[in-house]
């Protein structure tokens, strides 16, 4: 599988917000708020809710072993973290293992806390984004080589967020995927499970004929918005997707 560098920030940049990057070990956050709400001192707050989240799921981990290995639904053990119960759930409602939420989980836990000092917030990390916008929002889409690649993105409208919007893809990048998939995008309320739901979806993905089967699957799951398969030049969308040409 090849590593793509992180290039396709771009693609979800907004010229009248403020993008800045804040990372703590593998939490590699991309966020955006507006600019009047941004000071130097926002950096070092965001980076103290990264490593509290982080604290709290690397304790619990240390715990239960089998939370972070295990591909399969997993109940969490008594007295686990609000993160790691979350986790949990929404893989569980995707099939698959909590780690596998992991990613929209430290977005949208961030996010939601970034709330209390900008109106809008973006938050990417990995490829899935928390976002809560006043207006009218174009997200673009990486996938991979497909011509659709930097050339199509998503129209979130305000009514639509809080919402996560996630992608996991079996063609690049270095997350585990079993299947071949250049994107699948994933929209839901919950960042969660969205991203938890986008793995299970891009796992079913071998050749051009699993790709209605796998957007069926997304959107059949209580609480997923919308879903979009790209494999090749083949392209399969239902629910709350609209998308729209990048000039």
């Amino acid at each position: 599988m090849q590593y793509i560098e992180r290039t396709y920030r771009q693609l979800h940049r907004q010229q009248d917000l403020k993008h800045f990057q804040v990372a703590e070990k593998e939490t590699d956050l991309d966020i955006a708020i507006l600019k009047e709400c941004y000071n130097d001192q926002l950096i070092a707050q965001t980076k103290k809710l990264i490593k509290k989240f982080r604290q709290q799921l690397e304790s619990y981990l240390k715990r239960d072993q089998k939370f972070k290995e295990t591909l399969e639904p997993h109940k969490t053990l008594p007295h686990a973290p609000a993160i790691a119960r979350e986790m949990a759930q929404a893989a569980s409602e995707a099939g698959i293992g909590p780690m596998a939420s992991v990613a929209g989980a430290f977005a949208q836990y961030v996010g939601k806390e970034l709330l209390r000092y900008s109106d809008e917030v973006i938050v990417e990390n990995g490829g899935d984004i928390f976002i809560s916008t006043k207006v009218t929002r174009n997200i673009g889409v990486f996938a991979a080589q497909s011509p659709f690649s930097n050339r199509i993105a998503l129209e979130i409208l305000p009514e639509q967020t809080p919402i996560g919007i996630c992608t996991s893809s079996g063609t690049v990048g270095h997350s585990l995927s079993f299947g071949k998939a250049d994107a699948v995008v994933v929209l839901s309320a919950s960042t969660l499970l969205a991203d938890a739901t986008a793995t299970a979806a891009a796992n079913m993905v071998e050749n051009y004929e699993d790709l209605q089967q796998a957007v069926d699957f997304a959107i059949a799951i209580p609480g997923i918005n919308g879903a979009l398969v790209i494999k090749d030049d083949k392209m399969v969308a239902q629910g709350e997707i609209k998308l729209t040409p990048i000039m």
